[in-house]
This record gives structure tokens, sequence and C-alpha cells, in this order.
């Protein structure tokens, strides 16, 4: 097992860990958290044995093999399929020693290593390597496509690949899902459940953490404290326990009561669709982990915008690509104020160019596409990060917006957005990742869009900008598109899914674990249809036409078998209400004072069994309401 013990570790004049104890346990998959700088990759560094802690001790069994991802991409004129192949340095090198032997016609050594190339998967390790890849989003044709072809984010997506290729007692994920969309997400969730080794992984992804770890190792201040469970067990945990010692709390109720305020106009309005169910009690649980975000630097809101025209966007029967090349057929869509829609689908199928669309980066090739006078748009993609000016730093890109700010409301103003004391000087071309797209958050929100287009907008953030943004996104009045591998983001800020799949555009009926069915159904039959295609069955047209009858004939049967408990709870959310509306009138009616004079005693007694019917009324609802929704879920599970 991993031990630290009494360890401390600096950088610099930095005490990143103080007098930490910690046991990880052989198999144990963990997450790592902390705010951005605090020591999580520095860690790691230690447990690779590149550095050395300053006091204590750090044991890592001599045996293990230790993989990682590389953080270097050289533009090599290899094909992705061996540059990941080449990851596997043991395998690498029993192949050279194998050619050495055979040169040397050693029949006995080449006997052994092809018995030690056996041992370790050697004559499957292709097949290996292109599942891992197909995975991770990359298509058959462009495993053989030379790394130098791929973009910066998908040779991350190649590293990833050698580490995932190779065995190994100890994995170390640093950030893993930083370039991956949503469908290489849930992919690479479901490897990591099935990896035997121990895991280490650092991420801001909340649910990505939640469906991966069974324990966190949280950095706080100085010292590392173990929390059983995922995630939501640590916000759970941590919560209870600052609510228990920390002040700080108290300072946060004027936002608790806004997000209270939220989650019952909400309620109020919320359609029966399951996604809406799944928001509210997401926006539920916010309220309860208020505390563990009380001491966040981060805090910013979305100003009122100048105009909300009413539709901003009308498209009817729109039809965009690139060039003379479609690639999306008549899709229809209204974006009014309000409108909180986020997008599904599999890397390639249109996401983006929906939004470039919105974005008037692409024009409409043929339909109605209309846009109100008063659109402002708000638009996030990580292009927008490469337009900074590298010599600027915040204030001077601030102050182009609007040079009527002082130098005080401009570092406030910063300030929320984590850009604090000599922070605001900071050129840009010395940013991280995380910083830079920090800084076009704060410009964006600056200009008060009344349409948002965020493209992947928590890449490089941490979790409290992250949260910080959440909050934001919740009070926004105008219209939102979100495209995000953020599952906790798109399930507490979006409304409506709507699902990009065979150049179409369609309202997706389901939450994002309907989607994640939908996604290993949908990835099943494709599969069936390349083998059909591969030994000369189905045409591409066919293909096409099976996948949107199995998506239509899967949608169609789990409305059939969902809809005796959706009716259920259709009726009795109708009981609640009327329970409800009875219940505020006898309210209104009990806060008369001259109810309890002796002259009225008859009339308050009828009063109080009315309100007694009524709550019990409401009582008896509101359990057959969540009878229904348990088995409804159960169903859906």
């Amino acid at each position: 097992m991993i031990q630290l013990t009494n360890l401390s570790l600096q950088r610099g004049i930095k005490t990143l860990i103080k007098d930490a104890n910690i046991e990880i346990y052989p198999g144990h998959k963990i997450g790592i958290i902390g705010a951005n700088g605090c020591g999580k990759s520095t860690l790691f560094s230690m447990l690779r044995g590149e550095l050395q802690a300053d006091a204590g001790d750090c044991i890592v069994p001599k045996h293990w093999r230790i993989v990682s991802v590389a953080q270097e991409t050289p533009a090599s004129e290899k094909s992705a399929l061996e540059y990941v192949i080449d990851g596997d340095t043991e395998l690498r090198k029993l192949q050279a020693q194998l050619l050495d032997a055979e040169d040397a016609h050693q029949g006995e050594k080449i006997a052994e290593l092809h018995e030690k190339l056996a041992h370790i998967g050697a004559y499957d390790v292709e097949a290996r390597a292109a599942v891992i890849l197909d995975g991770l989003g990359f298509s058959t044709a462009q495993l053989q496509n030379p790394v130098s072809d791929f973009s910066g984010g998908w040779r991350m997506r190649l590293n990833l690949a050698q580490a995932l290729l190779c065995e190994s007692d100890l994995l170390l994920l640093d950030e893993p899902t930083n370039h991956l969309d949503l469908d290489a997400v849930i992919w690479l969730e479901n490897w990591i459940k099935g990896y035997k080794g121990t895991l280490l992984l650092i991420s801001h992804d909340k649910s990505f953490i939640d469906e991966c770890v069974g324990g966190i190792v949280s950095f706080e201040q100085t010292a590392l404290v173990m929390y059983s469970g995922n995630y939501s067990g640590f916000e759970k945990q941590r919560a209870e326990r600052l609510r228990l010692q920390a002040s700080e709390y108290e300072k946060q109720a004027k936002k608790k009561a806004h997000l209270n305020a939220f989650i019952t106009r909400f309620k109020a309005k919320a359609s029966k669709a399951k996604q809406a169910q799944s928001r509210v009690k997401q926006l539920e649980k916010m309220q309860d982990l208020m505390p563990v975000h009380a001491q966040s630097a981060f805090s910013f809101e979305f100003k009122i915008p100048d105009k909300l025209p009413n539709p901003l966007v009308l498209m009817e029967e729109v039809k965009v690509g690139y060039g003379e090349t479609v690639i999306l057929n008549e899709v229809k869509m209204n974006l009014v104020p309000g409108s909180r829609i986020g997008l599904l689908g599999k890397n390639g199928a249109g996401k983006s160019t929906l939004i470039k669309l919105l974005s008037e980066q692409l024009s409409p090739m043929s339909g109605e596409y209309h846009t109100s006078a008063g659109l402002k748009i708000g638009y996030f993609a990580q292009h927008q990060v490469e337009l900074l000016h590298l010599d600027s730093d915040p204030f001077e890109h601030l102050f182009r917006l609007d040079k009527k700010l002082s130098e005080q409301e401009i570092r406030d103003y910063l300030g929320g957005f984590g850009f604090q004391g000599d922070e605001v000087y900071k050129q840009v071309n010395l940013m991280s990742g995380g910083e830079k797209a920090r800084l076009v958050l704060a410009l964006i929100v600056y200009q008060k869009p009344n349409m948002l287009l965020l493209d992947e907008p928590t890449n490089h953030l941490d979790i409290e900008m992250r949260q910080a943004l959440n909050y934001a996104l919740q009070a926004f009045e105008g219209a939102m598109v979100l495209v995000s591998h953020d599952r906790y983001l798109l399930s507490t800020v979006c409304d409506d899914f709507y699902l990009v799949d065979s150049g179409e555009v369609s309202s997706f009926k389901g939450d994002l674990d309907d989607y994640k069915k939908w996604l290993f159904a949908s990835n099943a039959q494709a599969a069936k249809s390349s083998k059909m295609e591969a030994n000369g069955h189905v045409s591409e047209a066919d293909k096409k036409s099976v996948d949107r009858k199995q998506q239509k004939r899967l949608e169609a049967e789990l409305r059939q078998k969902t809809k005796p408990f959706r009716d259920e709870i259709t009726k009795q959310e109708k009981r609640m209400e009327k329970a409800q509306k009875l219940l505020a009138e006898i309210e209104a009616t009990m806060a008369d004072n001259s109810l309890y004079e002796a002259v009225n005693k008859a009339k308050l007694t009828k009063v109080l069994e009315q309100k007694a019917s009524a709550d019990a009324e409401l009582e008896e609802a509101e359990m057959l309401w969540l009878d229904a929704q348990e088995s409804l879920e159960a169903l859906l599970s």
C-alpha cells in the first residue's frame, strides 16, 4: 500500500503539505481534490519518485508499476496506433530484444521472449489499443494518421490512451477529462470501473469523480484529510464539519435565500419531464452543500441584460454546414429569454456546428433564420481564449471594454473571478489555462449578454470556479445553450436537452442517465452495423436508417414502460397543488386574530378540521408521488 507518514513537502518557500499521515490500500480508487496550486500535481511527482519529501516518509511498494499521462506529445510521424503502443515500454523493449535474438539466431532466447510477449498481451495489443482509441473518440481512419496531424487536445487523448493501455499497479490521472467530450468521459468512467489496480485521480468534474472513486483525499490548508465515499459523500461530510465550526456559513445566508427562491419558482413552473425532476433534486442538493463553498475566492453574477426581446432566435427548417457539405438538416429551435438548453450527441455529430450557427460564425444554407434586433451574444469557446491579447493583463482587457471604470471598480469586479491583488496586472502569456478561461468569462459577463453560448466552459476551471459559474447561471435571465462534458453543470442549469445525431437536432425526452443508456445502445447498434457492413450486408444509407430506428424504438419503449408511473406522478402532483392551495387559504384565514375570539370558537374548530384534512391529503399525495417517482427511477436505473 501507499503510506505517507508525518510527511511534509515544500516548493520554494511555500509549504504544500505538513505532517500528513495517509494510507491507501491496493485496488482502492481515490480522488485527490483541492484548490489550484495547493500541491496535487506535486504530490503525483513525489509518488513517481521525481521529488523527495522535505520531512517524513512516502512509501510506495518497489515492485509497483506506476503509470501516468505524459504532458508533452512530440510531433511524430508515427501513426496514432503505433504511438499509443509505444507507451508500453516493457513491450517495446521485449520486441527489440526479440529482433536482436532473431538476428543472432538464438533459438532458446527467441522462445523465451515469445513467452514473455504472450504473457504481457503483445499479440492482441493492436486490438486493445484500437478499442481504447475508439472509446476516446478516434475514428478507425484516424488510427493510421501521423501524430503530427492532430491538434493539442487530441494529442493529449493519445497520451491518455498510452497510459490506459499499459499494465499498471498504480495509475495517476491528472485532469483526464479536460480534453474529452461527454461521450468519451462516459467511456472512460466505465474503463476505470473495470481497472484492477490502485487509482489516484485529480479532477474538477464532480460527476466524474463520483462515478470513479470510493475515497477522497482533500488538501485543506497544508493538511491532507481522508474522507470515505465519493465526492458527494465528501461534500456532505465536509459541509457538516463546517456547519459546526465555521462562522463563514452565516455570510452565505443571502445567497442561500436566493437559491431557495429560485428552487421554489422553478418547482412551480417545472414540466413533468424527468430532466426537470432531476434538476429540482440537484438544486435542493446544492442548498445543503453551501458551507463547502463558503470561503470560495470566486463570486459573480450576470447582470440583467439591457434588452430581453422575445424571441431572441427563431429557426425553421434550417440547414447548416461547411461549404457545400451539410452537417445539420431541418433544424427547428426557438430561443426565448429563460431557455436553458443542453446539447447532447456524439463527437462530430454537429454540436459545435450548431453553436457556431447561433454565434453567427456560420450562416444558414437554407431555411428561416431570424434574430432579434436586440440580440447580444456571449460566446465562450476555446478559440475565444486564444483571442486574448497576450501582452495585456486583466486590468487592461476590462478597461478596453469600459473606460469609465475606476481602478477600484476594475479590481472589485475582477476579484470575483479570482484575480486578487497584483494578479490583475499578470500578462496573459504568463497565465495558466484556468486563468485565461476565467478572464474570458469575466469579459463575457461584464457585457451583459442576453444569449449565452457555452462550448465546454469548464475546461481548466477548478471546482470552486465551476460552482461559482453554476450559481451565476441559475439567475441568468437570457437564453443559454450549453455543450459540456460536466454532467453536474448540465443537470443543474439546463431545463431541456436536445440530441444532435444523424444530421438532426431533436428534443431528448429524458435526463443524463437516459442519455447514457441511449449512448450505450447506439454504440452497440453501430458496432453491429459496422460488422454487417464489413461482411457486405448493409449500405451506409441502411446503417443510418438502422440508427434512427433504433433510437426511436428505444425512446418508444422507454415511454411505454414508464407511462403508468408518469401518469401517477402527474395525478399526485395535481392533488398536491390542490392541497397546497387550500392550505394557503386556510393559513390566510388563521392569520386573522379575530378567529381566536370566544365568539368564533365553532368557526375556529371547523378551520382546524379543514387544515388537518388538507394536511393529511397533502401527506398522502406526497407519499404516493414519492413511491411512483422511486418506482420510475428504479425502472430507469
